[in-house]
């Protein structure tokens, strides 16, 4: 797997000035046809990101403009650009100068696989590949890496899919994604996860809340998520639960700072419990509203969600 984030600067950039707050994140997502965009979309999604995908390059500018115009609405934005846009570069090209023209950086992330796994994958889904021809797709998918290239050339992220099972390739998407915010600033990223499942790969800290009563073992709140009030009182109840999130809050008042000074730009904490669907969603969600209350910029993703 291949991948950078390294941001750039813009000399060119607008004139216009937002806070930090009022600038939107966009994310460009490419790559190659069968490399994984559908399965990434489908994350940005969930995370509550507004997915655009194979829109017209000739409208590209106008959506920009829309961004811009109401960050409070598009305030999360993934665009998905690809070989169906015709020249992609091209558009790649005309949607980020617009974006940046408006004093919004986007993070491009760009998905592709070895030829082997891209030929294997068309033939279990029997989907079509877009540049199909005569010629076969092996043929196909030489030409789309060939005009891709300056896409990914420009890319911040780069992922190689080949290896990754679906679980893998969210938690390496999320693990890239970052707020809007100065290259200074520490970005905290919480993922909530089951025990049972693994432990997410990218974590720097992990924390095991399987000492609180379960609300599995509880009949009307088992097929809630941690997410709805019902199961956020049972676990918020408990006292070991606010004794235990004081310990993290005096834990991360100090260690937060610590990184920051060190030049520390990412730091991911994985709170764990059985299954990842009661305890460990309201606990993550807990410190997310308290580190954002503290102005630390944050983003939450509950992993095992979906399992449901």
């Amino acid at each position: 797997m291949v991948a950078s984030d390294e941001r750039r600067d813009d000399p060119s950039a607008s004139t216009v000035e937002r806070t930090p707050e009022a600038v939107p994140h966009v994310v460009l997502l490419s790559g190659l046809s069968g490399g994984g965009k559908t399965a990434a979309a489908k994350l940005f999604e969930d995370l509550g990101y507004l997915v655009v995908d194979n829109l017209p390059s000739d409208l590209l500018p106008e959506l920009a403009e829309l961004v811009s115009d109401d960050p409070e609405r598009y305030a999360r934005v993934a665009i998905v650009l690809d070989i169906r846009s015709g020249d992609a570069p091209l558009a790649f090209a005309a949607v980020r100068g617009a974006l940046e023209g408006r004093d919004i950086r986007p993070q491009v992330f760009f998905l592709e696989a070895r030829d082997e796994v891209l030929i294997r994958r068309f033939s279990e889904t029997r989907h079509r590949h877009p540049l199909a021809d005569q010629r076969g797709i092996q043929s196909s998918i030489d030409e789309e890496r060939r005009v891709l290239e300056p896409v990914r050339a420009e890319a911040d992220v780069v992922l190689d899919t080949s290896d990754l099972s679906l679980r893998d390739l969210r938690e390496t998407l999320f693990a890239h994604l970052s707020d809007h915010v100065e290259p200074e600033q520490l970005v905290v990223q919480l993922i909530s996860f089951g025990y049972k499942y693994g432990v997410p790969l990218e974590s720097d800290l992990v924390f095991d809340v399987r000492f609180m009563e379960n609300p599995y073992y509880v009949p009307e709140l088992r097929q809630l998520s941690g997410l709805t009030e019902a199961v956020r009182r049972y676990v918020l109840g408990q006292p070991v639960a606010e004794r235990f999130l004081g310990f993290i809050r005096e834990f991360l008042d100090f260690l937060l700072p610590a990184y920051e000074a060190e030049g520390k730009t990412r730091l991911t904490i994985a709170i764990g419990c059985t299954g990842g669907y009661h305890r460990s969603i309201v606990v993550a969600e807990e410190i997310t509203t308290w580190l954002r209350d503290r102005g630390s910029p944050v983003a939450v993703f509950h992993r095992e969600l979906d399992r449901s």
